[in-house]
């Protein structure tokens, strides 16, 4: 087995091909590099660990040349390279290179390959956009609602959409949920993201490791023939029930390892009340049936963190006027932090975390007047997280049909859940057939019944931000519609966009504008 790796510089990609080169079947694995002074010492590392089982293409990610020949003559390519959050919020252009631009070239080079290797694309669930009690529940399928500003969910939408669209012989996407690793901490201690959390967001973690071990399950079995059914889906990853959360249960895990809290170190105003993401995924099952790669639990994991850095051990002793002083004082002004965006009266981005100036200017400074879902301030906390009781998504047709079975009709009626039309005369039955597809724009776009109705993707003018349109979308979309008024009000009327010097605005359109 041969197989080609983008992102093994990364906390997921350094699993995979670790826990992929225990496979005795793998000839090597072929990894890409960019020529970057961390990535000499890795590739020097790997050379001498792994032999002639690692070969390494140097060049980025992005450059069709370096991409087609990383993919030349192997069985499988797995693309994982991303510039995530915070990197993506401090350089967008870096966010587009390689989110974008790196799974066109990616995408690319496998289909121009012969024969065709199959090929894995990590995406993400970022692009779900923001969830909270009323709709904690998502699946594949659920309409595309990327947070407006948000650059690294803009820019894998669209490397996620061009691989559907790309006619691979041999594909899965696989949305990543978010991610606990050895370094999460470290992480997340120089910049304001950690404030875009909102306390009340739905988040089910996976670990870096079984993230990593998934990959391998799947070259594992798929090379014994053991995963019918799997190729040419969207999958959701994610731990179950013991990855479930929410923002604030996630702070408490990991300020448990320093000696803290959510409520001993965080006010709650310092905290987004939306425009985040995250989700419990309804559908997470279907890769762990096949795959059975789910093993840790997250409470635990955020334990064996903290046994990871003696460091952590010291912050128990250290007083929390000290901490709040030398760590969150600076983190909480920190550009890219939504009580700084309140402070220096950035609209744009106050309108798009809170909803206005004057709902971020009155929230509680006080936990005990904040109604938070962990607490079950909006019902019973286990059973919200209980499958059963979930509260799903109207997709705008009989799922309870297979694909196979499928009909114009069903195509039509999906489409004009979406505000729009299928504008192919007919359908052969095909779900992955490209058809013409009209959306209440008037944009005409062509992608396949299975992108539209199982991938919850739609117009690639509309739903392509930026700029974010979704206020005026949901107005004609009832599929949009049901879950962007969780969080929006009717009546909120903005268009949310980036000039050409980067900054965001924030626009309200009239009634007659819609």
């Amino acid at each position: 087995m041969k197989i080609a790796m983008t992102g093994v510089s990364g906390n997921m990609g350094r699993e995979a091909l670790k826990q992929t080169l225990e496979l005795p079947s793998v000839a090597y694995v072929r990894v890409l590099l960019s020529n970057k002074k961390k990535n000499n010492k890795l590739a020097k590392r790997l050379a001498k660990t792994y032999g002639g089982r690692i070969q390494i293409v140097r060049g980025t990610v992005a450059d069709p040349a370096a991409a087609a020949k990383l993919v030349e003559g192997v069985d499988y390519v797995v693309h994982m390279a991303a510039v995530i959050p915070p990197a993506s919020d401090a350089s967008p252009a870096a966010s587009e290179e390689c989110n974008r631009r790196g799974a066109v070239a990616i995408v690319d080079a496998v289909k121009a390959a012969s024969p065709q290797p199959k090929y894995i694309h990590i995406s993400t669930v970022a692009l779900y956009g923001n969830r909270n009690e009323k709709h904690p529940f998502g699946r594949v399928g659920d309409p595309l609602l990327v947070s407006p500003f948000d650059h690294y969910a803009m820019d894998k939408l669209y490397g996620e959409r061009y691989c559907l669209d790309a006619g691979l012989d041999c594909w899965a996407v696989l949305r990543q949920t978010a991610m606990l690793h050895p370094n999460m901490m470290h992480d997340n201690i120089s910049d304001g993201l950690m404030f875009h959390t909102a306390a009340n967001a739905p988040l089910e973690w996976v670990s870096s490791r079984d993230s990593g071990y998934l990959i391998k399950r799947i070259l594992e079995r798929d090379e014994k023939g053991e995963v019918e059914g799997f190729w040419k889906k969207i999958y959701n990853i994610g731990a179950g029930f013991k990855g479930m959360e929410t923002g604030y249960d996630t702070f408490n895990d990991g300020f448990a390892i320093i000696g803290g809290s959510a409520e001993k170190f965080f006010k709650p105003h310092w905290l987004a009340s939306r425009n985040f993401h995250g989700l419990w995924f309804y559908d997470g099952g279907d890769l762990e049936e096949l795959f059975s790669y789910q093993r840790d639990d997250v409470h635990e994991y955020w334990k064996w963190i903290g046994s990871q850095h003696k460091l952590y051990k010291l912050g128990k002793c250290v007083p929390r006027a000290l901490i709040d002083l030398f760590l969150f004082r600076r983190l909480r002004n920190h550009r890219n932090s939504p009580y700084r965006w309140v402070k220096n009266k950035d609209e744009a981005r106050t309108i798009a975390t809170f909803g206005s100036m004057a709902a971020a200017e009155s929230l509680s400074h006080d936990w005990k007047d904040y109604k938070l879902i962990a607490k079950g301030d909006f019902g019973d906390y286990d059973a919200m997280r209980d499958k059963k009781n979930a509260v799903l998504l109207d997709h705008g047709y009989d799922e309870e049909k297979p694909m196979s079975a499928w009909t114009a009709e069903d195509l039509q009626g999906a489409a004009a859940f979406r505000g729009g039309k299928l504008l192919s005369e007919t359908y052969g039955g095909d779900p992955y057939e490209k058809l013409l597809w009209e959306c209440h724009e008037g944009h005409t776009f062509e992608t396949s019944a299975y992108t539209v109705l199982c991938g919850g993707h739609w117009c690639p003018v509309c739903h392509q931000p930026a700029p974010w349109n979704f206020d005026r979308i949901a107005k004609y979309s009832p599929f949009v519609a049901q879950v962007w008024y969780d969080s929006h009000e009717k009546d909120e009327n903005y268009t949310y966009g980036l000039r050409e010097d980067g900054s965001c605005f924030a626009e309200k359109f009239g009634e007659d504008e819609r």
